[in-house]
């Protein structure tokens, strides 16, 4: 139902027994406007664009947030800026199901297959790049050493990345029962260490974060992390193998 607007000026003091409605935190002078729609809104305010609330058209609210406590504020569209808003919509849908080569009407169904898409090759690529991690590391169990009765496996991996750089640590560690594990790759000029000590090779000293710490040092990097599994990074891939040789040294001054 449209309703008349009505502006009236008047005392601050009448105005407010009138039920007109002020904002918390405005200052008012002592003669105000008072804005009515019909018997449905009454408050204090700077002025109107309409006489009758027909003249609004359309309201299209954009926005909503709280300003204080128990207070929320609005932002909306009227009229020709509805019009425009949506005209603008209408555009970008377009664009979107263009780009998407659908129609706008199939254009949800289309992101949903897109979207499950994405999530297959993700997971074929996370399958690819663990195979192509292990392809990299090749049998390396027999490169395991022993520094104090603690085994240690410390290997040097080409473009695996830190997640693959996990799994395969897990791995190792579990193949190596007891011990140290450390792993170092070069990925796209930066270098990438990872540490992990089992139970017994903690009890006898061995920490995994201190030992990545020091390893980490040495090629231009740092990090750390607990005893039993530590990551950390360094921009020195020329001092990679100079960081695998002093990992024995770094673990013998841990172990008791």
């Amino acid at each position: 139902e449209a309703l008349p607007v009505r502006t009236d000026i008047m005392d601050i003091e009448e105005a407010k027994k009138t039920g007109a409605m002020a904002l918390f935190g405005e200052k008012y002078d002592e003669e105000v406007r008072v804005v009515s729609m019909g018997e449905f809104s009454k408050e204090l305010c700077g002025g109107t664009h309409v006489s009758n609330t027909s003249q609004i058209l359309l309201f299209k609210l954009v926005s909503e947030s709280g300003i204080a406590a128990g207070v929320r504020r609005i932002e909306a569209l009227t009229g020709n800026g509805v019009m425009e808003y949506y005209k603008n919509l209408e555009s970008l849908l377009n664009q979107a199901a263009k780009a998407a080569k659908t129609s706008t009407g199939e254009l949800s169904d289309k992101i949903f297959h897109m979207q499950n898409e994405i999530k297959a090759l993700h997971s074929e690529n996370e399958s690819l790049k663990s195979k192509m991690a292990q392809d990299s590391l090749g049998d390396v169990m027999n490169q395991v050493t022993e520094v104090k009765g603690v085994k240690l496996l410390a290997v040097k991996l080409e473009n695996v990345d830190v997640n693959g750089l996990r799994d395969l640590g897990d791995q190792l560690k579990e193949k190596l029962e007891e011990g140290v594990v450390v792993l170092i790759t070069v990925n796209s000029g930066k270098v990438n260490l990872l540490a992990m000590a089992t139970d017994g090779a903690m009890k006898q000293g061995a920490h995994a974060g201190n030992l990545i710490k020091a390893a980490a040092a040495i090629v231009g990097g740092g990090g750390g992390g607990r005893p039993n599994m530590a990551q950390a990074g360094g921009k020195s891939p020329e001092k990679v193998e100079e960081a695998l040789q002093k990992i024995p040294e770094i673990l013998e001054s841990q172990l008791r």
